[in-house]
């Protein structure tokens, strides 16, 4: 008989339900501490960009905070990315990269962050206190913009620029149960809490843009509101440093490996370009994988005669120190980019609401 993997979760969920008065009080009374200035936001010497959502995991955080840290790099702001390391295998403060080199290893520092110093070349680090994080970044480099990955709900730390994004699909998100707070559902705040957002963005990732429901559309029509959407780029070898166009691998038939928050938009671009999906391996999100994890990987791919393994981005910099016990496997990552669909619009926004001083 097969099972039925998502009523399991949504029973789990429901079972969960009657904590989320308690989680909801909680949230209500530290946002209010927040905005009667009871508990203060503290200024560091440099500007600050806050990327964050009002959701848990998959809506596109990174690939944005990879996107405007190039964006800043290009307009000549000496910038740093400040991260709280989910997933690490450590705590407190780590300095991960000057800009040059890479200071700790994937497991030290977390995925996410790895990932944002290679695309970026940046100095970067990892903190639980984003204020303290940020002063001791500050001390190591000659910075002069930090940009924060997942913040929106760290409000010890002032941001000059607040921005929020959310996945499409989870806005019309049928499900009540996925729909409300945690632990039952996938929402950190109420949608109220958009009102602290400068800019808004939302991730079609890789679907058609849909219209917000009449449901959510008052929290949304008093912002600046940009839609995005990921870009497959084509397939990078992670062990032979060598591109390949989307083309190479239409028709393919592959291994797909992957331990992301929404494996969904992953599977659907992989779809879109005519590989051959059939045959997964899906981890947890933030999955840090053991020998055993890749005797597994390896006796599914000679069991399914496939032609390669092809993964994420973010799980390329945890596979890519098995390359040895990986040698004789060709393993690819989809190389994502964040576009938005009117770029220019937003870049000119971005800069003219980072001009704009914020006193609150």
């Amino acid at each position: 008989m097969k099972i039925n993997k998502r009523k399991i979760v949504d029973g789990l969920r429901l079972a969960a339900l009657p904590l989320v008065p308690g989680y909801v009080l909680i949230t209500a009374i530290r946002n209010f501490l927040f905005d009667a200035k009871i508990f203060p936001s503290t200024k560091v010497g440099a500007t600050v960009i806050s990327v964050g959502n009002l959701t848990v995991g998959g809506s596109g955080k990174t690939p944005l905070v990879v996107y405007l840290t190039k964006l800043l790099k290009q307009n000549g702001k000496k910038v740093a990315v400040l991260s709280r390391g989910y997933g690490r295998k450590t705590e407190g403060f780590l300095f991960v990269s000057d800009g040059e080199e890479i200071k700790t290893s994937v497991e030290e520092c977390g995925d996410e962050i790895y990932q944002t110093v290679l695309e970026c070349s940046v100095p970067a680090a990892v903190s639980e206190s984003r204020v303290k994080g940020a002063q001791k970044l500050l001390l190591k480099s000659k910075i002069d913009t930090i940009v924060l990955d997942d913040a929106f709900q760290h409000r010890w730390i002032f941001r000059d620029l607040d921005i929020l994004i959310f996945e499409q699909r989870f806005l019309l998100e049928a499900s009540p149960l996925r729909r409300t707070f945690l632990p039952t559902g996938f929402l950190r705040e109420d949608f109220s809490s958009t009102k602290r957002a400068d800019i808004i963005v939302l991730n079609r990732k890789f679907s058609e843009k849909k219209e917000i429901p009449e449901r959510l559309q008052k929290y949304f029509k008093t912002k600046q509101v940009f839609t995005a959407r990921y870009s497959a780029k084509g397939f990078f070898d992670i062990k032979k440093k060598t591109f390949y166009e989307p083309e190479e691998f239409k028709g393919q038939k592959s291994l797909v490996v992957g331990g992301i928050a929404n494996p969904h938009s992953f599977f659907k671009a992989l779809e879109q370009m005519h590989v051959d999906t059939g045959n997964r391996m899906v981890f947890r999100d933030h999955k840090f994988y053991t020998p055993e994890d890749i005797q597994n990987i390896r006796k599914q791919f000679y069991a399914t005669n496939v032609h390669s393994v092809i993964t994420t981005q973010k799980d390329a910099v945890k596979l890519m120190q098995f390359k040895k016990e990986l040698d004789d496997i060709d393993i690819f990552y989809l190389k994502i980019e964040l576009q938005f669909d009117n770029e220019k619009d937003f870049v000119n926004e971005f800069f003219k609401k980072l001009s704009e001083p914020k006193t609150k």
